[in-house]
């Protein structure tokens, strides 16, 4: 059995495995979205299957609802961001929230296109509270009373 890197996968086999129109595969290929990694002498588009998760990533970015020139802006984004990476589409995980598209890397998430980070770790974040709790400018809090009000009825008070 071929290795992954050396099994090229043809238009219509890709068309079949992806789901994809042949026509879309080939505006995603004339618009740099997602390149195949080889050609043959006739110019006809060979894909490897870095490729093949690179179309599948950004199929299902698409049917996620993200844009496809949001997409290319994503992939765009990411690799001046992140110059080591190569094929985005393929070698980080990406998600879709909304009409945000995220990138997963080394436990960060951030935003593709502002590099904006949106998990940060539970642990440091409380050694931060605590680290500013100890300063002194923390200022304790009340906690509201619960009165019975004329009708019976339980509420808070400052």
């Amino acid at each position: 059995m071929p290795q992954r890197s050396s099994h090229f996968y043809r238009t219509r086999d890709v068309v079949e495995i992806l789901g994809i129109s042949r026509r879309q595969l080939q505006y995603w290929a004339q618009t740099d979205l997602v390149t195949p990694s080889d050609k043959t002498p006739g110019g006809h588009r060979r894909y490897c299957f870095a490729d093949l998760v690179a179309l599948k990533a950004t199929k299902r970015l698409i049917d996620a609802g993200i844009s496809v020139q949001r997409v290319r802006k994503s992939i765009q984004a990411l690799r001046k961001t992140l110059p080591d990476i190569e094929r985005p589409l393929s070698e980080l995980v990406l998600v879709a929230t909304g009409d945000v598209v995220l990138a997963f890397r080394e436990g960060a998430a951030f935003e593709a296109i502002s590099g904006q980070e949106w998990v940060f770790e539970v642990a440091e974040f409380e050694r931060e509270v605590s680290d500013w709790r100890g300063t002194g400018l923390a200022q304790p809090i009340r906690r509201p009373r619960k009165v019975e009000s004329r009708t019976g009825r339980l509420r808070g008070t400052g």
